[in-house]
């Protein structure tokens, strides 16, 4: 009897042994993954300053109305190219979008218009558009609908000229004026934007004193649709 529970003992004791043994060599459970909230990418905000340059199409009415009046009357339509550069800031507020922009167009045009009354042809060209304006919009995340309006400025010269002689008289002035227009603008990353727009301009009637071979004055007044597109480089504001 004696013999049989030593040998029970020890038999126990071989296989808690062994199962400790088992135990210990198994790897311990590997813990389950944690899973991280990637970080939020910064929302596009519109606040900042931006450079860029912009090409379209300009057309113009120019009406004259000699001094007196019974020394002839003319109307001129102009079209054509222009081309330039424009510089801002903007300012956002929640969705909202305040700026402030200041802009200079090279172009070209000219017009000539027949004053029956006199048998003199009255020529009109166009030579620079400039304004500073006041911009206002409601942006959708990377797109802005935009409002503007300011001061204006146009430089112009003028030759009255007949068929004996090349041009019998000239002129030429810069003239102050005022814009509205309307606009989008949509980001294509946070530093490039694309934009287009249309402004209207209106530099009223003025009188310009013509000299050459005679001396008359003449009252001319002048608006204007200008349709343009162009690019901009944003900094700042990220």
């Amino acid at each position: 009897m004696k013999k049989m529970l030593l040998t029970g003992t020890a038999l126990l004791t071989l296989v808690s042994g062994s199962a400790m043994a088992a135990d210990l060599s198994r790897p311990p459970p590997a813990s389950a993954p944690v899973y991280t909230k990637a970080p939020m990418m910064p929302a596009f905000t519109w606040t900042g300053c931006y450079i860029g340059g912009n090409a379209g199409g300009v057309w113009a009415k120019k009406d004259w109305t000699s001094t007196p009046t019974t020394a002839g009357t003319s109307s001129a339509s102009l079209s054509g190219g222009l081309a330039g550069g424009q510089i801002g800031c903007n300012y956002q507020v929640s969705t909202w979008v305040f700026g402030i922009q200041g802009d200079y167009d090279w172009t070209n045009v000219s017009a000539d218009a027949s004053d029956v009354s006199v048998i003199a042809t009255d020529t009109t060209k166009i030579k620079g558009l400039a304004s500073v304006t006041g911009r206002g919009g409601y942006a959708w995340d990377r797109f802005l609908g935009y409002v503007k309006g300011g001061g204006a400025w146009v430089s112009d010269s003028y030759t009255i000229s007949s068929p004996a002689f090349a041009a019998l008289a000239t002129a030429s002035e810069t003239r102050t004026g005022w814009t509205i227009g309307v606009g989008g603008e949509y980001a294509f990353t946070n530093w490039l934007t694309g934009f287009a727009e249309y402004d209207y301009y209106d530099f009223g009637t003025k009188s310009n004193t013509f000299t050459g071979t005679f001396t008359t004055t003449a009252s001319i007044k002048e608006t204007m649709s200008v349709a343009k597109a162009g690019l901009n480089f944003k900094f700042g504001g990220w």
